[in-house]
């Protein structure tokens, strides 16, 4: 069993982190998403837990100004090919 998983009981969480995060955060009902911003920038996905991890990609790469795929990273790892299985490792709670 993962230390966490994205699940509605989550929910709550991660809206108290953005808003300490001192982000604006809503519901758009008429799109059904999850909103959030902050100096101007603005963020939407599907559920609280998606947003707040496109706000940690936005801190990560700390843009100053907008530009086309601000948020585009190059790296090895590539989602159309990441392994299928874990790598070999020891949970926490079994240490």
């Amino acid at each position: 069993m993962p230390s966490l998983s994205e699940y509605v009981n989550v929910y709550d969480s991660v809206l108290e982190v953005l808003r300490k995060k001192d982000f604006r955060v809503w519901v758009d009902e008429h799109a059904d998403m999850f909103c959030a911003e902050k100096d101007g920038w603005d963020f939407m996905a599907e559920n609280p837990i998606s947003l707040l991890g496109l706000v940690a990609l936005f801190e990560y790469l700390g843009p100053d100004t907008y530009k086309e795929y601000w948020w585009k990273l190059e790296g090895p790892l590539d989602y159309q090919t990441l392994p299928k299985k874990p790598p070999d490792y020891i949970p926490i709670w079994k240490k």
